[in-house]
Formats: C-alpha cells, sequence, structure tokens
C-alpha cells in the first residue's frame, strides 16, 4: 500500500520532470497522510497540455453519500481497478499523476514500527499512477479527490510489505494520462513493480509515524545497530 509520501523538490525541477511549462510555488511536504491535499498532473485534452491541480488525497466516488469514504480509497489495486465500482469509471475517463519524490513504508521490530523511506536512485521525482474523481456535496460544495494504485512488491520493498505505489516511467505518462487510450491490457502494462535496481530505501526516524511532523527530519536516515542505513540499498 502507500499511507504517506512527499514532495520537497523545487517547481524547476518538476517542470522539467512533468514538461509543464507553469508550476505554481509548492511548500515542501515531508509526511503527506491521507486525506490531505496533494498535487497531481492531468492532460487537459481540450489545451493538449498537461497540467498541475490540486486534490484531496482519498477518493470520493461521485456517488457517495457522503466525503468520508474517501479515507477509505487512499489506494486502488491494480489488478482489479478496472473492475471495483469506486474506480472503474475513473480508471476509463480521470486518470492523474500523483506528484512525489519519496514514500514510506513501516517494518514491525520488536513491537515497534520502524519507518523506511524510499526514493527513486537519482533523486528525481516521479508520478504515481493515479485516478481522480469530482464530488458535489449536499450542499454543492465541489470535492476534487484522488487515489494512488498499487501493485505487487518489487524485492527491495519485499521485505518491508507485499504491496507497492505504482511508479511509472516518464516515457508512459503520455499514454496513462490519455484516456481515449482504453485498451486494458495495454494499461495493465503499466502498473508494474518499479524497477528495485532504480530505488533506494533507508531507515528514518519515528517522527513520521506522527502525520503533524512536516520537516526535512523526516527523510533523513538512520544508522543503527537493527536496521542500518544501507540495509536496503
Amino acid at each position: 500500500m502507500c499511507g504517506r509520501f512527499t514532495l520537497s523538490v523545487i517547481p524547476e525541477v518538476l517542470a522539467q520532470a512533468f514538461q509543464i511549462e507553469h508550476v505554481p510555488d509548492i511548500e515542501p511536504q515531508y509526511n503527506i497522510a491521507p486525506t490531505q491535499m496533494v498535487w497531481t498532473v492531468i492532460y487537459n485534452s481540450q489545451s493538449h497540455e498537461r497540467e498541475f491541480e490540486r486534490s484531496r488525497w482519498g477518493l470520493i466516488p461521485s456517488w457517495a453519500k457522503d466525503s468520508s469514504m474517501g479515507a477509505k480509497l487512499i489506494n486502488a489495486r491494480a489488478e482489479t481497478v478496472a473492475e471495483k465500482p469506486a474506480f472503474r469509471s475513473a480508471f476509463k475517463r480521470r486518470r492523474c499523476l500523483v506528484v512525489a519524490d519519496g514514500f514510506y513504508e513501516w517494518q514491525k521490530q520488536d513491537g515497534k514500527k520502524q519507518p523506511y523511506y524510499f526514493r527513486l536512485r537519482n533523486g528525481q521525482p516521479f508520478g504515481f499512477a493515479g485516478l481522480w474523481e469530482e464530488w458535489e456535496s449536499p450542499q454543492k460544495q465541489q470535492i476534487k479527490s484522488c487515489t494512488i494504485l498499487t501493485t505487487q512488491a518489487n524485492d527491495l520493498l519485499q521485505p518491508l510489505h507485499e504491496r507497492m505505489p505504482v511508479i511509472l516511467t516518464e516515457q508512459d505518462y503520455d499514454m496513462w494520462l490519455n484516456c481515449q487510450v482504453q485498451e486494458l491490457e495495454a494499461l495493465q502494462q503499466l502498473l508494474q513493480p518499479y524497477r528495485s535496481e532504480e530505488m533506494i530505501g533507508y531507515p528514518v526516524s519515528t517522527l513520521v509515524n506522527n502525520p503533524k511532523h512536516n520537516s526535512s527530519e523526516c527523510i533523513i536516515g538512520l544508522n543503527t545497530e537493527n536496521a542500518p542505513a544501507n540495509q536496503l540499498n
């Protein structure tokens, strides 16, 4: 699964990584948690350009009675996303990239939860495969929300968890964002575990366990006997 992630790179780096000319000022976020606002990339079919948009993490289906359902739908399994009622419409018509530069996973150690931080080895930002939806409250409030797709863990993540978020390569962004592409087999080919050799992971402070902590200390690696910093390199 994916329950926390980060986005701390400067707008100029994001503009280059996602080929978007205008990138808003983005405050560094080192501990993004469900129901918080995140940045997504969508394809505007009218302007034929990619755009950055804000979205609440936790997809609220258009037919949901209230917004609380979103807290349960922060992730969608890639293997079944095309079938599930909560996701199948968005999978066809509203695909996006959820912008990040790293994410966390936890391992139980001596009865405690030790967080690990994972990122690309080259330090570049990336896009999680995501879906977005727009929901209208009874008070006519419009809420845009999103979910992150997950797949089987690669060899790097496997010691900690059986699932990992789908990280798309830059070459796959166009196909994923182009919702005229409807071939299920072609889309499923994109939703694979990211290559382990192109990622790095290391233990970090348990500050991350509390979503109120949002500083660069969250991603500083530890070097302990129980969890050496090079354990997952």
